[in-house]
């Protein structure tokens, strides 16, 4: 009877491990945007044009190596950040760099799908997504509370109306950085 137990326990045992791995595996989708980093004086720019103020909360959208979100932190101790990634050596990245930069207190890094997080206590989004994401993005969006910033590097909010945009020179390019205030105005 005692082997049996054993057997059963063991049996069990392996059924959840499999059960969780399988479940870690299949929740996770490959990255819908490539990681391509943002230009330092893209980053300032962004940073700037966010406007932020004391205690607010940051979100970096797609955080790739955590930039954005770092960059934010620097400006103010009082501020606090998220940055999210499905990647997971993005988000591996993105934790060192914030230790380098010692802003790693401010910052929690999350790996997780962006249509499954809820950023809605956001007083700022910080992207570098593209116009598909940002369309599909549209529905989390309209739920942050009146006068969140959303800054998104390169590509727009399909069918909303930005506040404001900006270009960016940098040594080889042009960018553009768009700014959307909420709550957001159709165009």
């Amino acid at each position: 009877m005692t082997r049996y137990r054993t057997f059963l326990l063991f049996l069990g045992s392996a059924l959840l491990v499999w059960a969780m791995a399988f479940y870690i595996l299949t929740s996770y989708r490959t990255p819908d945007v490539p990681y391509v980093q943002t230009p330092p004086e893209v980053v300032e720019a962004m940073v700037d044009l966010a406007d932020l103020q004391p205690n607010e909360l940051v979100y970096d959208l797609g955080c790739g190596d955590g930039r954005l979100v770092i960059a934010a932190m620097k400006r103010d101790k009082s501020l606090r950040g998220v940055g999210i990634d499905i990647d997971p050596e993005r988000i591996i990245e993105a934790k060192r760099a914030a230790e380098l930069a010692g802003v790693s207190e401010q910052i929690r890094f999350v790996r997780n799908d962006l249509f499954r997080e809820d950023f809605r206590s956001a007083d700022v989004i910080l992207m570098f997504l593209m116009t598909s994401i940002n369309e599909q993005l549209i529905p989390q969006l309209e739920r942050l509370k009146p006068g969140s910033r959303i800054v998104s590097h390169a590509f727009r909010i399909p069918g909303i109306r930005a506040t404001k945009t900006i270009t960016v020179p940098t040594a080889h390019l042009e960018h553009t950085v768009h700014l959307y205030v909420t709550p957001l105005q159709r165009e």
